[in-house]
């Protein structure tokens, strides 16, 4: 028993830290975030920013409320801090931040709402993140997905987006978990992996910026334990929301 946990413990501990570069938030940024030929997230008077995702994007958020830059439909997560960081920010620039993250949703679910949770808002600037429920209910026995449809669902909804708003700039958020905490355990891994590498370069071939949350939260785990910045390996805390939102925040200028 004691050489199955030591062995789980160097599981962890290794998978945790697999992508660890020892350098700070900003050089982590600089170094991984915007592929070659990607455009810049520069905000302009009224433009409209909105946040896409699944339950770590949508944070409790009121669905019943199609409005915008107010808590309640910003939910109380990593959408809500950045999001009320802009608009104070830039206050003379009128923003309009929406937040239409929800819980539970894949790839293929966004797309089932687009035209009305997407495309009829009309972002500037939109972010995704998703692809965590890809693998984690499949995982669960409740969806049959592959990284295959995962790619092919994300390139097809980034197609149809693209389309429909030429100009929109992309920010692709990377799916990440924290190994060894609650429901990430080894079954996760190296499956997982290759989902984070989609992302990255779905990214790429949009030309969008690309936040790599899982090193960002890796690096963070060598300043407190992976339960101070997630309770569950998925679900941040108010300190893994605000890890996020201040990456998302050094990604968008004016």
């Amino acid at each position: 028993m004691e050489n199955r946990n030591n062995n789980r413990r160097s599981f962890i501990k290794k998978t945790a830290l697999g992508g660890l570069i020892a350098v700070s938030m900003p050089e982590l940024l600089s170094a991984a975030m915007v592929p070659s030929g990607s455009e810049k997230n520069t905000l302009g008077k009224d433009n409209v920013v909105l946040f896409q995702g699944d339950s770590i994007t949508d944070s409790g958020r009121n669905r019943d409320d199609n409005s915008y830059n107010n808590p309640g439909v910003l939910g109380s997560g990593y959408a809500m801090l950045a999001g009320a960081a802009l608009i104070e920010k830039y206050a003379s620039l009128n923003l309009q931040v929406y937040n239409k993250g929800v819980s539970g949703n894949k790839v293929f679910e966004l797309a089932e709402r687009w035209d009305k949770d997407c495309l009829d808002i009309k972002p500037d600037i939109l972010s995704i993140l998703i692809g965590v429920n890809d693998i984690w209910h499949k995982l669960e026995g409740n969806y049959n997905g592959t990284v295959e449809i995962y790619r092919n669902d994300y390139i097809a909804l980034l197609e149809r987006t693209r389309k429909a708003l030429p100009k929109v700039k992309l920010i692709i958020c990377e799916p990440f978990a924290i190994p060894g905490v609650k429901a990430v355990d080894d079954k996760w891994y190296p499956e997982f992996y290759s989902y984070q590498k989609a992302a990255m370069e779905i990214a790429a071939q949009f030309k969008a910026t690309f936040i790599p949350y899982q090193r960002i939260y890796n690096e963070a785990i060598t300043r407190a334990p992976g339960v101070y910045w997630t309770g569950d390996g998925v679900h941040p805390t108010l300190a893994g929301a605000q890890l996020m939102a201040q990456a998302w925040i050094d990604v968008v200028k004016a």
